[in-house]
């Protein structure tokens, strides 16, 4: 696996190693110790999670302000826009935020940290998402930080309106929001 950093020190985009030949293509999805090394320290990953989309649905920004979740994102089929916003008060970056398009084809992945909304945009016609948690889904804790807050600045790469889930809608502001340490 080879890091590509990003704007934010602590997100990093992940380029695994294919091998490919007139048969197709191989590569490790997952590797532990080659992730650890990665993310610089442990991690756990307790839950796997897997979304399809169609063209223009724009999911997030979501986090859990208990049982924070730290993800390794990644696209199967399609692509998508992959957006983690910093909420960590106490961080350099807070209300930062850093992008990649991730694709089956380019078969990036992106480490998001515990600390971080985290959204995407489907730019193919379809687009299949997996990710993995560092912790279990909380609805109770679950949160939305507005996709459009001007405070954010996001350059969501869009072609009209995007298709949104209501709650998406009426995520909080920034300002509003409720953060991290």
């Amino acid at each position: 696996m080879k890091a590509i950093p990003t704007a934010i020190p602590d997100v990093v985009a992940i380029e695994p190693q294919v091998f490919g030949d007139a048969r197709g293509f191989f590569f490790e999805s997952w590797n532990l110790r080659g992730f650890d090394a990665i993310a610089g320290r442990e991690v756990r990953f307790v839950q796997d999670n897997h979304s399809g989309s169609a063209r223009g649905v724009l999911r997030g920004l979501h986090y859990q302000v208990r049982q924070p979740q730290g993800k390794l994102v990644r696209v199967i089929a399609g692509e998508v826009f992959d957006v983690a916003v910093d909420l960590r008060r106490s961080s350099p970056t807070f209300g930062r935020w850093v992008g990649e398009r991730l694709s089956a084809e380019n078969r990036r992945m992106m480490w998001v940290p515990a600390g971080f909304a985290h959204g995407f945009l489907v730019l193919s016609d379809w687009a299949e998402f997996l990710y993995k948690t560092t912790d279990y889904w909380a609805p109770e804790h679950e949160r939305t930080l507005l996709w459009n807050d001007p405070a954010l600045g996001i350059a969501w790469p869009l072609e009209g309106e995007p298709v949104l889930k209501p709650r998406d809608a009426a995520g909080a502001r920034l300002a509003e929001a409720e953060t991290y340490p």
